[in-house]
């Protein structure tokens, strides 16, 4: 029964679709005016008035401008965390005003031109509740002003009880050495469920090792992206398939053009679980006769994992540079 679940997955399109997550582990997926319409049914005229009709309060009355604690302030409609007390300073303007949101996927902004003015609106990411006005007379080092209505915003200081709208969702990672893990990384960033990506080096001898300590072949390391993931929306069978999708796990200390143990195949496992999982599923596969010469995905349990420089991070994305990496969400 396994064996056909393999063969079908690794023959089926995988292509994803949402939901949306941010790189802080919040799921961000916009909220339907359905879903939203009880929200707003607890909340008095003024709160409606500002969040939703892009009202503005009276400066030096909000509650939050002289607040000071360690919490987090999340949007008052739907809980997610916008702003960080880590982020927040005294501007004079009698808003409160951040330098920095809590995580850039949390929101959203758009140019406004009402009141024959051109300012830059901010937004919740999840709910398009209106929150302020961007401006760029802030502190270092953004040098951006995040100016808020205390209105738009909840507070919870640090130790408080969270709501589950409010907190990140319950993740898994993996660790994955496929290649050169600038295309591992970008195609694994495509699936359904996951939720963030980085790449970086496992399984080798030396500590905080460096992109050419790697290359050199001398540090024992692997390229290997960093996978974090929603079980509850994609399985661990399903990445393992989109893996084997995706490069030659029959390539021995290479992959297509790249040539070095540290472009070795691995998967490296986070739990028994983990490791039961990936045994069973290669042991499968190696009996599905999908390749004509044995497997050598090395199965071991993670070591630690050194993030590489930035410049390899989202490196396809930003550099426009195509793969060798295959796309496993298609056929």
């Amino acid at each position: 029964m396994l064996l056909l679940l393999i063969i079908t997955m690794l023959t089926t399109n995988l292509e994803p679709q949402t939901p949306m997550y941010s790189r802080a582990g919040y799921d961000i997926t916009p909220i339907t005016e359905e879903t939203k319409k009880p929200l707003l049914a607890i909340l008095d005229e003024e709160t409606i008035r500002i969040t939703q009709n892009a009202g503005t309060e009276r400066p030096f009355c909000g509650t939050l401008l002289d607040t000071k604690k360690e919490g987090f302030y999340a949007c008052v409609v739907c809980g997610l965390p916008l702003f960080s007390s880590d982020h927040k300073f005294t501007s004079g303007t009698g808003w409160p005003s951040f330098f920095s949101p809590f995580a850039d996927e949390h929101v959203e902004t758009r140019e406004d031109n009402r009141f024959d003015m051109k300012r830059i609106e901010i937004l919740c990411a999840r709910c398009d509740s209106h929150l302020g006005h961007e401006f760029d007379d802030g502190p270092k080092p953004t040098g951006k002003r995040y100016c808020l209505n205390s209105a738009s915003l909840h507070f919870y200081e640090q130790g408080e009880d969270i709501p589950a709208q409010s907190k990140p969702i319950k993740t898994e990672i993996a660790y994955f050495a496929g290649g050169c893990f600038w295309g591992v990384e970008h195609w694994f960033q495509k699936g359904q469920g996951v939720i963030n990506v980085e790449s970086g080096y496992m399984q080798g001898e030396t500590e905080n090792p460096t992109y050419k300590d790697v290359c050199s072949g001398t540090s024992g390391h692997a390229e290997t992206a960093k996978v974090t993931f929603d079980p509850s929306v994609i399985s661990y069978e399903t990445l393992l398939t989109a893996f084997f999708k995706m490069h030659n796990p029959t390539e021995v200390n290479r992959q297509g053009p790249d040539i070095g143990s540290q472009y070795r195949s691995g998967v490296w496992t986070t739990s028994d679980e983990q490791q039961k999982t990936a045994t069973q599923f290669i042991k499968e596969l190696s009996k599905s006769n999908l390749f004509s010469v044995p497997i050598a995905t090395q199965i071991e349990p993670a070591e630690h994992f050194y993030i590489a420089e930035d410049k390899h991070q989202d490196y396809i994305e930003n550099t426009g540079r195509a793969c060798h990496v295959a796309n496993p969400w298609k056929d």
